[in-house]
């Protein structure tokens, strides 16, 4: 199941609230809090966008950058027999470790499809 919303680049995970009788969603992958909620999926779509433009909005009127989901760096720190391997398992499909790393981001089972 995927419970996630998107929308101008930015994921939003999604949560049912069973005391409240709402969903409640939250902006993944930038440091703000971003909450929103309705008590339909429409709603909560609307919700979402307005969440999204309001923050870009706010971020324009104080004059900062807003947080970008992702900016393509990831630093892992790992086993080094791991490490190991991922440079054989690289090296062995004619690979950068970056470009076989990649590969395998991409066909893991990630919570949303980019």
């Amino acid at each position: 199941m995927n419970n996630a919303m998107k929308y101008k680049g930015y994921l939003a995970r999604i949560d049912y609230d069973d005391d409240d009788a709402i969903f409640v969603g939250h902006i993944s992958g930038i440091r703000d809090i971003v909450v929103f909620h309705g008590e339909s999926v429409a709603q909560l779509r609307t919700a979402f966008e307005e969440a999204v433009d309001n923050y870009l909005d706010a971020c324009e009127q104080l004059g900062q950058k807003p947080d970008k989901p992702s900016n393509g760096k990831i630093l892992l720190r790992v086993d080094p027999e791991i490490h190991r391997a991922a440079i054989v398992a690289a090296e062995m499909h004619g690979k950068s470790l970056n470009q076989w790393a990649t590969e395998v981001l991409k066909t893991a089972s990630l919570p949303v499809s980019v």
